[in-house]
């Protein structure tokens, strides 16, 4: 057979080879953010009590809400035009 054959049949059983990732979380981290995320979509852990706003917190958010489209969207973002990131060790 020619190089060019051979090659090309290699590559066609390439995908042959390859190995599915096994479903589920990998890591203790992931296991523990699948059960928050789990437990959320389920409304198991919901409170009974209704959390409702007045008509002056609506208020309020719809004025904040509106006010947010004075502002002008810029054509492009200047990243030079930001402040400083802290390096420090936060204290």
């Amino acid at each position: 057979m020619k190089p060019a054959t051979l090659c090309c049949l290699g590559f066609l059983a390439l995908p042959l080879t390859t190995h599915a990732i096994d479903p589920g979380p990998a890591s203790p981290q992931q296991q523990e953010t699948e059960g928050w995320l789990q437990l959320q979509s389920s409304n198991a852990a919901a409170s009974q009590k209704k959390q409702t706003a007045t008509a002056t917190e609506r208020e309020l958010a719809m004025q904040r809400w509106l006010k947010s489209y004075q502002h002008e969207i810029p054509e492009f973002f200047d990243q030079d035009a930001g402040g400083a990131v802290d390096s420090g060790s936060g204290q």
